[in-house]
């Protein structure tokens, strides 16, 4: 089954990159940008007919190695 996992920093956790991003932006002339947050996005292709199961599965890895529990949250989305 295809997943998706969305990862975001929690909104009262600092984001260094996003601001480094967001201030490059500023520099080359976007003066509208107000903020900028990076998350990531990770795709997987897990082995499994049932959806539940797999959604277990991948919220587990996420607890345990893709996301950061003290920073992040995550959301996971199986597809199918």
């Amino acid at each position: 089954m295809k997943v998706t996992v969305n990862i975001t920093r929690r909104p009262e956790i600092a984001d260094p990159q996003g601001t480094t991003v967001r201030r490059a932006l500023v520099d080359l002339g976007h003066d509208a940008v107000r903020e900028v947050r990076i998350d990531r996005t990770i795709h997987l292709e897990v082995e499994g007919h049932d959806s539940d199961t797999v959604h277990t599965q991948v919220s587990r890895m996420c607890e345990q190695l893709l996301s950061n529990p003290v920073l992040e949250d995550f959301e996971v989305v199986v597809h199918g």
